[in-house]
C-alpha cells in the first residue's frame, strides 16, 4: 500500500479564490433563497473551507423586486428596529417595507444576514453581496458566472 500523506487546508486572506456569482430572486422564496446566498457567501461549500477566514464568494442578486413570501407572511411579517432611545421602537410589516425604495434590496440583505455569524467575519461577508432590483448591474466587468439555485442542494 502507498503511503500517501494527506494535509488539511487552512485558507488565509492570500490563498483565497474568490469568484463573482450571479444569481437571479425571480419566484424564489425569500428564506430558502437567503440560506442558498449565505452558503454560497460563506464558502461552506468549498472543499478548502475555513471556518475563521472569509473564503466565500462575492454574490450579485438581481431582480430583487420578484421575491416571494410563502403563506400570510406579507401581511403578518414585521420588521423591528430600536433605535436605541425609549419609545424608539418602530415595526413595520412586510408588506408596506417591500414598497419603499429599496424595500426588497433591504429584505433579502436582512434575510442574508440573519443566517451569517454575528461577529467581525460576518460583517466582512456582507460586503461581498450586492443586490439590485431588475436585472440590470454595475458588475460586467468581473465576468459573474450565472448560477441557478435550484440546482443547489
Amino acid at each position: 500500500m502507498d503511503s500517501v500523506s494527506y494535509k488539511t487546508v487552512s485558507l488565509n486572506e492570500k490563498t483565497v479564490q474568490k469568484e463573482w456569482l450571479l444569481v437571479d430572486a425571480a419566484d424564489q422564496t425569500l428564506g430558502r433563497f437567503a440560506s442558498k446566498v449565505a452558503m454560497l457567501l460563506r464558502g461552506k461549500y468549498k472543499a478548502s473551507f475555513t471556518p475563521h477566514v472569509d473564503c466565500g464568494d462575492n454574490v450579485i442578486v438581481i431582480n430583487a423586486e420578484k421575491i416571494r413570501l410563502t403563506g400570510n407572511k406579507m401581511a403578518q411579517k414585521e420588521y423591528v428596529h430600536y433605535s436605541g432611545y425609549p419609545g424608539g421602537q418602530k415595526i413595520e410589516i412586510a408588506k408596506d417595507f417591500f414598497k419603499k425604495a429599496n424595500g426588497p434590496e433591504r429584505m433579502i440583505e436582512k434575510a442574508v444576514r440573519g443566517m451569517l455569524p454575528k461577529n467581525k467575519l460576518g460583517d466582512a461577508i456582507m460586503h461581498n453581496l450586492k443586490v439590485y432590483q431588475g436585472d440590470k448591474h454595475n458588475h460586467e466587468a468581473q465576468q459573474p458566472k450565472l448560477i441557478n439555485l435550484n440546482d443547489l442542494r
